[in-house]
């Protein structure tokens, strides 16, 4: 996903989750003012107030820290902030920070009000991050030159910028990073009534023609994710152009969700492999993230950060301390009857003093 008005050279950041051929599509569907954008209701108002209130005073609003599963609009959130403000967005992310000259030459260069944005801001290396704390309080950095005995620490005044950092593990951040970002808001997973609209916008947009049940039926199955509603979108428009009239329904929905592999629940391939393999070859478990991973042809982190955060959400997986645990959920999703004891079953209710 490539963020329009990134600064070129290796601080412009691609998303992991877009596909390369969707990147412009999904360009275009960004909002571009905060009155656009569709969900979080209380982080739009608390953000709305951090920003109209420095534009009072004519000063850089304070750092801004969100926090939240990918793809709920926090790129999108950046970029708005620095539309809002009128200033220019830099872009880089965690991970392109290896080192704090990486980090010093990027701060060099802004300008006065410019919005630097941090994608996986708690990826950055540890000599950049304390570089960071200096350049967020006083707007300076301090460049070493020389190394041993002989080095000499140069103070280089930076102009006032507002930094807005991103993460998706806002537990990894250290408390001093944390501590200063002025504003911190988490980011929720989005109802389906809001996807909806989401749907609805975004297929104006592509020239859809979306009916209101078509646009149901894909954000029952979006996980809760306006990037997910967006590319299930593309995909079922391609169903609908090619082997229908081009009018996205609710049934030419479920075709088109059925031929990519997304069931009613919204889960995948992997997501159905890990529960199949959970439930018939271990019997429901508990069993090792690194066995099941196995078992799935997929590496470890693979299957805990891309499958198991839904699978936790939507009920059917449980972490236990032994290891990973189908829940009767699981079974029943699977059209099999869950044992007795599966997490989640039921037992029958205690006989009371009255027999009800």
């Amino acid at each position: 996903m490539t963020d329009p008005g990134a600064a070129a050279g290796p601080d412009v950041s691609v998303s992991p989750n877009a596909e390369p051929e969707d990147a412009d599509v999904e360009a275009t569907l960004r909002p571009r003012r905060l009155t656009e954008f569709i969900g979080q209701p209380k982080v739009r108002e608390q953000l709305d107030l951090v920003l109209r209130g420095a534009q009072l005073r004519g000063d850089p609003p304070d750092h801004v820290l969100l926090s939240g599963p990918p793809g709920l609009g926090k790129t999108s959130l950046a970029m708005i902030i620095a539309a809002e403000l009128g200033a220019a967005l830099r872009i880089t992310s965690g991970p392109a920070l290896e080192r704090a000259g990486d980090l010093a030459a990027m701060l060099s260069n802004l300008m006065p009000g410019d919005v630097l944005f941090i994608d996986e801001i708690h990826r950055v290396a540890r000599p950049a991050e304390e570089m960071l704390y200096l350049a967020m309080e006083d707007f300076r950095v301090d460049v070493v030159v020389g190394k041993g005995p002989g080095a000499t620490s140069i103070p280089l005044d930076i102009a006032p910028f507002t930094l807005v950092g991103a993460t998706t593990r806002a537990g990894a951040l250290t408390g001093p990073l944390r501590d200063r970002f002025g504003f911190t808001a988490h980011m929720e997973f989005y109802e389906p009534a809001e996807l909806e609209l989401v749907l609805a916008r975004a297929g104006g947009i592509l020239g859809v023609d979306l009916r209101s049940d078509g646009a149901e039926e894909i954000a029952h199955r979006s996980r809760g994710t306006p990037r997910i509603a967006n590319r299930l979108l593309r995909r079922v428009r391609d169903y609908a152009e090619v082997r229908a009239d081009g009018t996205v329904t609710r049934q030419v929905a479920r075709e088109a969700l059925a031929v990519y592999d997304v069931d009613e629940l919204g889960l995948d391939r992997l997501d159905r492999a890990v529960l199949t393999a959970l439930v018939r070859s271990f019997g429901g478990g508990p069993v090792g993230v690194s066995t099941l991973a196995v078992a799935v042809g997929e590496e470890p982190a693979t299957v805990e950060e891309v499958c198991e955060p839904y699978l936790v959400r939507a009920g059917m997986l449980a972490r236990t301390p032994r290891g990973r645990v189908a829940t009767a959920g699981a079974w029943r999703h699977l059209r099999l009857e869950p044992p007795p004891d599966a997490v989640g079953e039921r037992a029958e209710p205690p006989p009371t003093l009255f027999g009800t």
